[in-house]
């Protein structure tokens, strides 16, 4: 049975991730499969303060949004959304509630990017950002 949130989130939402679709400057769709929580009648996501997304968010906050895999093979339709960077005050919530849907994932990755750093390879992470994608309605 599908929830009234589920239906105002795009189609099927459930599971650990959800493309993500920003825009370049040129109109060039960029999709990213993120993590994802429910929070009412939007998707909350963390990201890096120095990631593209955010960077194209900012300029434009239109953004699609569909069910997919880890590799971000699509499950579902996309579904148009509009982006907002959350305010400061709004983090602890969107983090709490990551936090608690990824528990055994955030570990993993979290590990992985200390072996990453110990190494001086990939690159550094700075601040987490948390957004929301709110889907648009006909």
């Amino acid at each position: 049975m599908t929830t009234a949130t589920e239906r105002t989130a795009g189609p099927n939402v459930r599971g650990k991730y959800v493309s993500l679709t920003t825009y370049r400057r040129d109109g060039t769709p960029v999709a990213t499969p993120v993590w994802f929580v429910i929070d009412g009648d939007r998707l909350l996501v963390q990201t890096d303060a120095q990631a593209g997304k955010l960077k194209r968010i900012r300029r434009n906050p239109a953004v699609s949004v569909a069910t997919c895999t880890a590799t971000g093979r699509l499950r579902g339709s996309p579904v148009p959304a509009r982006a907002e960077i959350l305010p400061r005050a709004a983090w602890a919530r969107a983090e709490e509630l990551i936090a608690d849907k990824y528990r055994a994932d955030i570990r993993m990755v979290k590990a992985f990017w200390a072996i990453q750093k110990a190494l001086g390879v990939g690159r550094t992470r700075t601040t987490p950002v948390y957004f929301a994608i709110t889907p648009e309605h006909d």
